[in-house]
């Protein structure tokens, strides 16, 4: 068995679109942002910030924290992938196809 599979290391993706019309909104707002950013999330795009995991137990756990998060208003989406399924995105920029940079380094100790 492979170690480190594609198939096995996980993305998490977390798709959001918060009220910001009141100042407690846009104190939950950026209070959820944070406690994203601290439990190890990327931005990706306004408003989607994802994370990358060893495997889908180690996942479970971030997704499990991102559901603690969650501001009383607003929509938010999870969206858990497989690390070949992340390589096969395409993302441009206009009709212009940009590169894919991961946001992580993979690290093991022994």
């Amino acid at each position: 068995m492979q170690r480190f599979s594609e198939y096995r290391i996980m993305w998490i993706l977390v798709f959001f679109d918060l009220p910001t019309k009141t100042k407690r909104d846009r104190k939950r707002y950026t209070d959820f942002r944070d406690k994203l950013i601290k439990d190890g999330f990327t931005m990706f795009q306004f408003s989607i910030y994802l994370r990358h995991c060893a495997s889908m137990e180690n996942a479970n756990v971030h997704i499990k924290r991102v559901k603690n998060y969650l501001p009383p208003a607003g929509d938010v989406g999870i969206l858990c992938i497989t690390d070949k399924q992340f390589g096969n995105m395409e993302l441009f920029s206009g009709k212009k196809e940009k590169e894919i940079k991961t946001p992580y380094q993979q690290l093991e100790l022994f």
